[in-house]
């Protein structure tokens, strides 16, 4: 008997599709946290990484819906293999200007703006890959590839930077993309193709404003993105103040704190995802996200406290009784409180995805997932500035408590809204 939660990959066409995003979303993000890592090392600044996570970011909010809008009048196999060996190319180019801050910054800008057209192509081409009883199974094994791969490309991010350094970096990255498109290659879609007059013109006011109707008369659709929305904001969140929790609290080298991190949290998601298809899959999605929210919360409020706790005489006391190896201290706490993020972000994920599949059809599924990075982008500007000048401020550990107590009132906020 099949494993339900691998069920998907048995289609073949999901298969390759799920190794092509593998491919393309380590190199992508690990692109990402390099840069962040790396120019934290040159600035030594906060502030300056919550700029290189804006170059990230800005292009989503200009351009993530009216890339949705030509996704999905396009071949979306084609549109993923071109923005992969486009980027590759970008890759292979900043070789030349690694030291030059503004120029990455400038690489950034554009690698993110490919991304846009990459994001609506990707994911709702996965109900046209797997028939309906495995889109639960294709979404838990999406969330594992898209989240593990963030966090597996943070782990590798500090060793990247010390043992490839930036050039080698670089040229990894890009054989990587290249890679991910050949895989991509192999899809077979049918029925694919699209009807000719929409080929033909673009009416883009037009295709904005049926995705907004169908959006503001379909309330699973809207919460779905807000929740969507709310996963992908926190990350980018932790990824601007995790350089500052690592020297200020952890007291580690930040090339240090990613595989402490990431690993466990990458760990928890696949967890998640396994439990939600072999064991929760017949509860209602909407209680499973609401845990997923206070789970985060909590654990996020606890972040900035391991050293009180492994400060506790309790916890003295059954030191005394550990191996050297297994004895609790602060980074052992955030090793767990990690775990636990993971498998919370899964139980948002994974669910959320899956309804707002459910509730679509392909001639808009790329619009909405464009809206969706148009929304991220605008919703997480604000925050990455200011969580970054804070945790300059007053501390990274202040700025992480807050951030779990709005996770709570979000989830407070959650249930009165599925009560209504």
């Amino acid at each position: 008997m099949k494993n339900k939660t691998f069920a998907a990959l048995w289609e073949k066409s999901f298969l390759y599709l799920w190794i092509g995003e593998i491919f393309t979303q380590i190199p992508t993000h690990l692109f990402n946290f390099f840069l962040i890592l790396y120019v934290f090392k040159l600035t030594h600044s906060n502030t300056a990484v919550s700029g290189i996570v804006l170059s990230f970011t800005v292009p989503a909010i200009i351009f993530g819906s009216v890339a949705g809008v030509y996704v999905d009048r396009w071949n979306k196999k084609t549109v993923l293999i071109v923005s992969n060996i486009l980027r590759a190319i970008l890759m292979i180019l900043l070789i030349f200007f690694v030291h030059n801050l503004f120029i990455i910054y400038v690489v950034s800008l554009i690698v993110a703006l490919l991304v846009q057209f990459f994001i609506p192509a990707e994911t709702p081409m996965v109900p046209l890959l797997v028939k309906g009883e495995n889109l639960l199974s294709a979404n838990a094994l999406f969330g594992m590839a898209i989240f593990g791969s963030i966090l597996v490309a943070y782990v590798l991010s500090g060793p990247v930077i010390i043992f490839l350094r930036p050039i080698n970096t670089l040229i990894f990255l890009s054989v990587m993309l290249l890679i991910g498109a050949v895989f991509i290659s192999f899809i077979n879609i049918k029925n694919n193709n699209k009807p000719e007059k929409l080929i033909q013109k673009t009416d883009f006011l037009n295709d904005i404003k049926h995705t907004l109707a169908l959006m503001s008369r379909t309330k699973e659709i809207t919460r779905s993105l807000f929740l969507l929305a709310l996963s992908q904001i926190l990350i980018l969140i932790i990824a601007t103040v995790a350089p500052g929790y690592a020297s200020q609290i952890l007291k580690i080298r930040i090339e240090e704190f990613p595989l402490l991190f990431a690993a466990p949290a990458a760990l928890g998601m696949v967890i998640g995802a396994v439990l939600l298809v072999n064991r929760f899959h017949s509860h209602a999605k909407e209680k499973l996200i609401t845990s997923g929210i206070f789970i985060s919360g909590l654990a996020m409020m606890l972040l900035p406290y391991g050293s009180r706790v492994a400060s506790r005489g309790f916890v003295h006391t059954l030191n005394v009784y550990l191996p050297h190896i297994l004895k609790i201290n602060i980074l052992h706490i955030m090793v767990v409180l990690a775990f636990i993020l993971g498998i919370a972000n899964s139980f948002v994920f994974v669910p959320a995805n899956t309804i707002l599949q459910e509730k679509t059809t392909d001639e808009v599924r790329g619009k909405i997932y464009g809206f969706l990075n148009s929304v991220v982008g605008a919703l997480s500007l604000l925050p990455i500035i200011i969580v970054g000048g804070l945790s300059d401020l007053i501390g990274v550990g202040a700025v992480i408590t807050c951030i779990g107590i709005s996770l709570l009132f979000v989830g407070v906020g959650w249930v009165f809204i599925n009560r209504a």
